[in-house]
């Protein structure tokens, strides 16, 4: 069971115990099968913290699968949150989320230190077993082993962090305690929020996460999720991330799309009240709009802020 060790100045931006706050996820000009013009990914993200956003996620996403038609932003993770940390200043950066399977652990625990401490403690890591079958392969990794690769690199990346010149080894390699891995996060481990269920059990997840990071929800279907999870958890925190379109007509019904809505301001005010009683505690929103910086500021005054 993990402790509050983790619990640097992104984490606590994140989860305000006074409520639901919010975030968005890149790409934020909507740039899904290419690469996104990068003075424009940085200018909305300096806009997003300008207007209240508590949170900027960026996604890893290794490869482009044309078959799955996401790109993911095209920029890799840590160079992109290292570079919109220099063009921010106290809005909390996520990943959402790190594919450990696909990556060695002494590099996920390095680059995230590294941002971590460029960042002055912005960074909370979402952490997955990936969903892009080629990648596997690609990358010399045996996909039916993913989920104890997870959980290896989970071990693995908190030793490192927590310990000077750490012993720990895995299937990934050894440490011996002859080598430190520097630097060192800003707290004494970074938050590790799993993502979905990572190829691991819910019991394990509540015990090892340091929160829960999980795709749209059904509100059903979220909250028989979040009852399960605060008996197993307690008040660790449940993130989803919701894709959003701001419908014209501030009275706009909800119409349904992919992991998300379209829908009036209004009802996404209501729907977002809902969610904060059952007692989620962050939302990542995949807003789609033409113009991304007004649809920022129209959901942050009238959604976030609303009456």
């Amino acid at each position: 069971m993990t402790g509050t060790d983790h619990e640097n100045r992104g984490y606590r931006r994140l989860f305000d115990p006074d409520g639901l706050t919010f975030g968005i996820g890149f790409p934020l000009t909507g740039t899904r099968e290419s690469t996104p013009a990068v003075k424009e990914e940085v200018r909305l993200a300096s806009h997003a913290e300008s207007v209240g956003f508590d949170g900027l996620w960026a996604r890893d996403v290794p490869t482009y699968w044309p078959r799955f038609g996401d790109a993911g932003g095209a920029f890799d993770a840590w160079p992109l949150l290292s570079h919109v940390a220099a063009h921010t200043e106290s809005v909390a950066l996520g990943t959402s989320s790190i594919v450990l399977p696909l990556r060695h652990p002494i590099h996920v625990a390095k680059s995230a230190a590294t941002i971590d401490r460029l960042s002055d403690g912005r960074l909370v890591l979402g952490v997955a077993s990936g969903d892009r079958d080629p990648e596997y392969p690609a990358f010399g990794v045996d996909a039916e082993e993913r989920g104890a690769a997870f959980r290896d690199r989970v071990e693995a990346i908190r030793a490192i962090w927590r310990e000077e010149f750490p012993a720990v080894a895995g299937e990934w390699g050894e440490l011996e305690g002859d080598l430190d891995v520097l630097p060192k996060p800003t707290t004494d481990a970074l938050p590790l929020l799993p993502t979905g269920n990572a190829r691991q059990s819910t019991e394990w997840i509540a015990d090892h996460g340091d929160g829960w990071l999980f795709y749209h929800l059904p509100e059903k279907t979220l909250r028989s999720y979040l009852d399960r999870w605060r008996e197993l958890a307690g008040e660790k925190p449940f993130v989803i991330a919701v894709r959003v379109a701001i419908a014209d007509d501030p009275d706009a019904e909800p119409e349904q799309l992919h992991l998300g809505y379209r829908a009036g301001v209004r009802w996404f005010r209501e729907y977002f009240r809902d969610l904060e009683e059952y007692g989620l505690d962050h939302v990542i929103v995949g807003l789609e709009a033409d113009d991304p910086a007004a649809a920022m500021t129209t959901f942050a005054e009238d959604v976030i802020g609303g009456p």
